[in-house]
């Protein structure tokens, strides 16, 4: 009776787990690609990256909902935004179809925040407008997007240029780390510190190495 007992049950569960709605292919598809476009694009492989994006773009499109291949866009936007690339002319073309909030962070990534509703960020960037700092944004990937929206809006900070180069070089980030190794050589130059200078262009040629 046990017995029994035990198989109506787990026949039970089988069937649950079989009816229990799964999501569009479309989606898991998506959200595969695009984390292969970041991971690509932030190692500095172009050409991967660009592949992997146009699997993501294929599958938002196939919904024919320009929210959906907007959310792509800006993906890409803010991964290129952490090494300092700005044009996002994929976003740009969808851009009044976007939601209100996709706008919101759309400006937000440009540096554009004057009249910005910040409420309608991801609530790890709001600080980041409010306080004009990255204090509070752990997230890696999340404090070097918010680093380069600093940058745009020109108000970036010393210590949150560093904490962009150090974020890069613990993760590994080949493309964002040469983009603020470059924006620290610049600075250096500016204030005449020759050792700074020669040290950072150090680092800029040993990550150089790793490059494809």
């Amino acid at each position: 009776m046990k017995k029994t007992a035990l198989l109506l049950a787990t026949a039970i569960a089988f069937a649950g787990c079989a009816s229990k709605p799964q999501p569009p292919s479309w989606q898991p598809n998506a959200r595969s690609a695009l984390d292969g476009y970041t991971d690509a694009w932030l190692h500095g492989d172009t050409p991967a990256a660009d592949a992997e994006f146009a699997r993501a773009r294929r599958e938002t499109a196939s919904t024919g909902r320009f929210e959906n291949v907007a959310q792509a866009e800006l993906v890409r936007c803010a991964a290129q935004v952490a090494a300092l690339v700005y044009e996002c002319p994929g976003y740009a073309a969808l851009a009044a179809d976007a939601s209100p909030a996709q706008q919101a962070y759309a400006a937000y990534l440009q540096g554009q925040w004057q009249g910005l509703n910040v409420a309608l960020l991801p609530e790890q960037h709001r600080p980041v407008v409010t306080n004009g700092s990255l204090a509070g944004v752990q997230d890696p990937l999340a404090r070097l997007v918010a680093a380069g929206a600093l940058m745009k809006a020109g108000r970036i900070a010393p210590g949150d240029i560093v904490q962009a180069v150090d974020t890069a070089s613990n993760q590994g980030w080949r493309r964002p780390l040469l983009a603020w190794l470059g924006v620290q050589e610049q600075r250096a130059q500016a204030t005449g510190d020759g050792a700074a200078v020669q040290q950072i262009r150090r680092r800029i040629a040993l990550a150089t190495e790793a490059g494809p």
